[in-house]
């Protein structure tokens, strides 16, 4: 790496998405009980998420386990995302996915563990906090390939909105020293 390459950080984590949703509050009229699905079932996928805070950016994959080889392809998806000679400062938990040497770490990213027992420290567990609060809550999925439907649709809607990744990913301890 050069003195002069671009440094992005981004930060890294995975959620898992199922039939057995959450239920978030929601505003009703005074004196009524709205309705809030709750199921039984126990289909889920997960939801690989990073995001670049600085660009508005992020990049994801929907599988169905969390596991090395679809932390590989995540890997290889944040890769394709960073900018072009850039190099992708990574941080992200120590999940037995994250730090078992069967990765193939792509050349622009390097990878930077948070402490364990951190989450506050990773702002992607605010991003499925946001996910789950305006578009995967309150929901019934009846099959896994609705589960996916809704994950990358709730990806992509975020994604749309790069100052709402901005202002939910930025952690200004992670971003001294860095020209802006």
């Amino acid at each position: 790496m050069r003195e002069e390459t671009p440094i992005e950080i981004w930060f890294q984590d995975e959620a898992r998405i199922g039939q057995k949703n959450g239920i978030i509050r929601q505003w009703a009229r005074r004196g009524t009980r709205p309705r809030q699905p709750a199921d039984q079932r126990y289909e889920n996928a997960y939801l690989f998420g990073a995001i670049c805070p600085a660009r508005g950016t992020g990049a994801a994959i929907a599988v169905p386990y969390a596991d090395t080889q679809a932390m590989q392809l995540h890997l290889n998806e944040i890769s394709r995302h960073v900018a072009r000679g850039a190099q992708a400062v990574l941080l992200l938990d120590r999940a037995g996915w994250h730090t078992t040497a069967n990765l193939d770490v792509p050349n622009n990213i390097t990878p930077i563990f948070l402490p364990s027992r951190a989450p506050e420290l990773n702002p992607v567990e605010n991003i499925w906090q946001y996910l789950r609060a305006n578009w995967l809550s309150n929901r019934l999925f009846e099959t896994y390939d609705e589960i996916i439907e809704a994950a990358c649709d709730a990806w992509q809607k975020l994604i749309a909105e790069p100052e709402t990744i901005t202002s939910i990913g930025m952690r200004q301890w992670a971003h001294v020293g860095q020209s802006q």
